[in-house]
């Protein structure tokens, strides 16, 4: 039986402002099998895109506790967090996060280079192609469509071969064929590489893809279903 690859235990995030303490998350549960695909969803400022930052420790725990592939995420400072993240996970955004100044190869070879792979660019070329992305290498990020620059992020996610992968709403500004395109690539990343996938969405169909599906309100798990209970 293989390892969970996240474990979170009566997780709890709660935030400063200007009215005092605000709970975002209270009191979250939740076991996530190595390759299992996990849809997050429900209600607007229910708490999905806190619970994928505490994932991967974007967001650090106010309680309980984190675990990803063994290791306790509130145990480690900054720089092993990152370096965590740099090396065993892949996070895309919903507003790409791709540097204005560099190439679509660059994007994606950069924390290749970091992470000291000495064929950055050999590997990030192939990624791109893989997205269908080849002929676009040398464009910078303005150059492209949105669904262009979202597949960029994409393939710098999955570029480092990362064990979980994290997606904040990844079809959130894309139109419905773009959409269509991203899922189909994130899922065949999960079924190419056996990584973990974690979604955040508001897509019925993107969900409905999932191999489980939690849902929140209130920053608690309202109910989970998996895929096969659902047909």
């Amino acid at each position: 039986m293989t390892d969970p690859a996240l474990v979170l235990e009566d997780a709890r995030l709660s935030l400063e402002g200007n009215a005092g303490k605000v709970d975002i998350l209270r009191g979250i549960s939740l076991n996530v099998p190595a390759g299992q695909t996990l849809g997050l969803v429900g209600p607007s400022g229910s708490g999905k895109s806190s619970l994928l930052m505490l994932m991967g420790g974007l967001e650090r725990a106010t309680g309980g506790r984190v675990q990803a592939l063994g290791h306790d995420l509130g145990a480690m400072d900054e720089d092993a967090l990152a370096r965590f993240r740099r090396d065993r996970m892949g996070v895309v955004f919903q507003s790409f996060h791709l540097i204005p100044t560099m190439t679509a190869l660059e994007n994606v070879a950069t924390p290749l280079e970091l992470a000291g792979h000495r064929d950055a660019f050999a590997r990030a070329a192939a990624e791109l192609e893989a997205v269908g992305l080849s002929h676009r290498a040398g464009h910078y990020p303005a150059q492209l469509s949105g669904g262009e620059q979202q597949r960029v992020a994409l393939a710098r996610a999955a570029a480092p071969r990362p064990a979980i992968l994290l997606a904040d709403e990844p079809t959130g500004n894309l139109d419905e064929a773009n959409g269509a395109a991203i899922m189909d690539l994130l899922f065949g990343l999960r079924d190419q590489y056996g990584a973990t996938l974690v979604l955040v969405t508001h897509s019925a169909r993107l969900a409905s893809r999932c191999d489980r599906v939690v849902r929140l309100r209130d920053g608690r798990i309202e109910d989970t279903e998996s895929r096969e209970a659902a047909q």
